[in-house]
Order: C-alpha cells, then structure tokens, then sequence
C-alpha cells in the first residue's frame, strides 16, 4: 500500500518543491514576474476583442481598441504601488470598448479582472467594495446600452459582468485572509517561541540560585565547624591530648561528610547520561539532627533539643528547609556569635512545624538588626528565602536578654499516601 502511493507523495514534493522556488524567485524579481503577467492579459485582451455573437460582425474599431486595451494591461504594472489608480484606468478602458459594440467576455475583462483581484489582496474591505461596485456598476451599464447583445434579455446583459467582476473580488479577499492568518500563525509562533526561551533562562536561574543556596549551606556549615574544630583541637594539644585526637577524628567526619555533600550537589549539574555521575544521596532532613548536633559539640558548641507535640512526618522540601535553618542557625552560632551553647525547640501542630533556635552569644544586643558581618552575608537571606520557598516565614535577631534568636514557621503539607502492594501469591 506505501508502494502504490510513493509516486503520488513524490510528485506532491516536486509540485511544493517548484512552488516555493517560484515563490522566491517572484519575491526576488517582481516586475519580470509582472511583464509575464501583462503580456499574458495582453494576449487574452487581443483575443477577447476578435469574439463576437453567432451571425455578428465586429465594430469596426481595431486601432482604438487596441489602443485602450493596450493602455489597460499597461496600468497593470503599477498595482503594487498604485491599485486604486490601476483599477480606475482598467474600469474606464473596458466600459469603453463595451461601449464600442465589443462582446463582454471573460478574456475582454481579464485585465479588470486582474486589477480587481490585486486590489483585494492588499485593499481593505471598504475599499474593495467602493472601487469593485462602481466598475461593476459601469460595466453592466455600458453592457445594457451597447449594440452587440441587442438580441439578449437585460438578466443575461447584466448576470454575466457581475459574475466575472465578483469572482476576482472574492479570490482577492480569501488570499488576504489567508495571508494575515499565515502571519498570525508565525508571530504566535514566535511569541512561543519567545516564552519558551525566556521560561527556560527563568529555570535555568532558578535551579543556579538553589544549587548556590546548597553549596553556601554545605561549605558555610562544614567549614566553620572544621574552623572551630581545628582550633580546639590546638587549643587543647598540649594539655589535654586524648580529647585533642578525639576532636581530629571529628573533624576527619565532618570534612569527609562536606566532601559527599557536596559532592552529591555538584552532581545535580552533570547529565542524566553521564556514566561518570556518582549515585546522589537522599536529601538530609531532620532524621539527622542528631548528628548535626554531635557534629557542633566536637566544635565546643553545646546543644541542647526539646520537643513539644508529636512529630509528624515532613514532606522532602519541608524537611530539607528545616533541617538547612537548623544547619545555618547554629553555624552563625559558632562562627559570628562566639557562642558556647545552644538550643533547639521544635513545636509541632496541626498545621505548622515551628523551629526556634537560640544562643548565648556574646555580641552586644541590637534593636534593629543583626550584626554588620552577618547582614553582609547570606545565610539570613538564604533562611528566609528556604522558608519562603515552602510557605513559611523566618524571623532573626538579637534577644533583650543576650544572644541571638532563629525562629520560622513552616506549614506541614500532607504526604500523599502510596499504594500498597499487592500480596504475593
């Protein structure tokens, strides 16, 4: 069946193929292509004038018809410049030769008829109607006054102008119609085309501001606490060796969980295909406070956890949101606050998870806001937006009693509950 219509489907590719080359060579040379189109009309004209009714002669008119149907063809060349002006001419030429006594035909109104048709294709409609009524009007006139159809009834006289006159009118205005459809096709496709882009450079924005959001808690968090670590660790080498080696050993965990950490969120910029991309991690949530916490204590950072209400089991974003508040609170604890102790309080509801973390930091209380190092940096940027980005609000600054306060509310979406499995028979 595909071989009985392989010749078909290869002639329709040629015939498109020779019509675009058409096409472009017509919008490359336009006036070769209108010299073909006017001696064509000249000859239909030339043949038009030589018709007449059975048992008639023709008006003995040669020179002065000639003349004017010349100069009607003639005017056909400006009608892409000129189309009222080309149908006015051809109107008045051709009610003027009816006039004379030559037989209406299709060929003694092709140029008309081609003035018409060019005239609707790049004339609104108003315009159509004014310039195609009069020269319809005048040709039916001339042709129900004229000598050679005297045999014919008035209906014949008239139905036949009007239909040659109308068709190109018509054809005209559905090729004007299909080019403003054509173009509106492709400015909605290039708009498309625009969105597209611009919703791509959007992601693509997104997802670098969300892996440098997880790149700063990762290296922020890792290395102050390898900071505090390391300087202990100095601190106590002479004098207390065997917490000193202990402290080393948390700090070869802490850079060893940095590096897969960080390696899992590099990853995320390799290609899915990547034979080389390592298996990533789950995303750390709340499960791991613990070892948060044992990670800040090796730092010389006490915290404390307290619990009020039952925990509830958090969506990933959620989870991963509050487990990187918790990580950045107590990473500016140690690093800006020169804290010794800490505490974390979660408050769990019905609807909202509320996550308050305080120190005992030794900088001086400020009203306003936090101090000039931490506003320079963007962890407190960064928390607000994580909470943010999940339905919640953050809130930091300086206690009236002392120390520094972290507190955010972040909203306990429901998890969608799966299926369960089937029993194995």
């Amino acid at each position: 069946m595909d071989t009985a219509h392989r010749p078909e489907r290869t002639m329709s590719t040629n015939l498109e193929r020779y019509q675009d080359r058409v096409e472009r060579y017509a919008d490359r040379h336009p006036f070769v292509i209108d010299a073909g189109y006017v001696l064509a009309l000249m000859g239909c004209a030339a043949l038009g004038v030589t018709l007449t009714l059975p048992g008639a002669s023709p008006p003995d008119h040669d020179r002065s018809v000639t003349c004017l149907m010349g100069l009607a063809c003639l005017a056909l060349l400006k009608h892409r410049t000129h189309p009222r002006a080309t149908v006015v001419v051809n109107a008045v030429c051709v009610v003027a030769a009816v006039g004379m006594g030559y037989l209406i035909t299709p060929l003694l109104l092709a140029p008309v008829m081609a003035a018409l048709y060019w005239l609707a294709t790049e004339s609104d409609r108003r315009t159509n109607r004014l310039f195609g009524g009069i020269t319809t009007l005048g040709v039916i006139i001339a042709a129900a006054i004229s000598d050679s159809m005297d045999h014919l009834s008035l209906l014949l006289k008239t139905m036949g102008p009007l239909f040659w006159l109308m068709l190109p009118l018509a054809a005209g205005t559905m090729t004007r119609m299909r080019r403003a459809y054509l173009q509106a096709v492709q400015a909605r496709a290039e708009h498309a085309e625009r969105t597209r882009e611009e919703e791509a450079r959007l992601r693509v924005t997104e997802e670098r501001v969300r892996i440098a959001r997880e790149l700063h808690d990762v290296v922020a968090h890792h290395l102050a606490l390898a900071n505090a670590q390391a300087g202990t660790a100095a601190h106590l080498a002479a004098t207390r060796p065997e917490q000193a080696r202990k402290i080393l050993d948390d700090l070869a965990g802490t850079t060893s969980s940095a590096l897969r950490e960080l390696k899992a969120t590099v990853g995320l910029l390799r290609e899915p295909d990547d034979p080389d991309a390592a298996s990533l991690e789950p995303s750390p949530g709340l499960a791991r406070l613990p070892e948060l916490v044992s990670s800040c204590e090796s730092a010389g950072l006490k915290v404390t956890v307290t619990t009020e209400g039952a925990a509830r089991p958090l969506s990933p974003g959620v989870d991963l949101t509050a487990y990187r508040i918790v990580q950045e609170a107590l990473t500016n604890a140690t690093k800006h606050a020169s804290a010794r102790a800490a505490h974390i309080h979660l408050a769990y509801s019905t609807t909202r998870l509320a996550i308050t973390v305080t120190d005992d930091g030794t900088a001086p209380a400020a009203p306003a806001a936090p101090s000039d190092e931490a506003v320079r940096g963007f962890g407190l940027m960064g928390m607000r937006e994580r909470a943010q980005s999940v339905g919640g609000n953050l809130c930091a600054g300086h206690r009236p009693e002392g120390g520094f306060e972290v507190s955010t509310a972040l909203p306990l979406h429901p998890l969608t509950p799966q299926p369960a499995e089937a029993p194995t028979p």
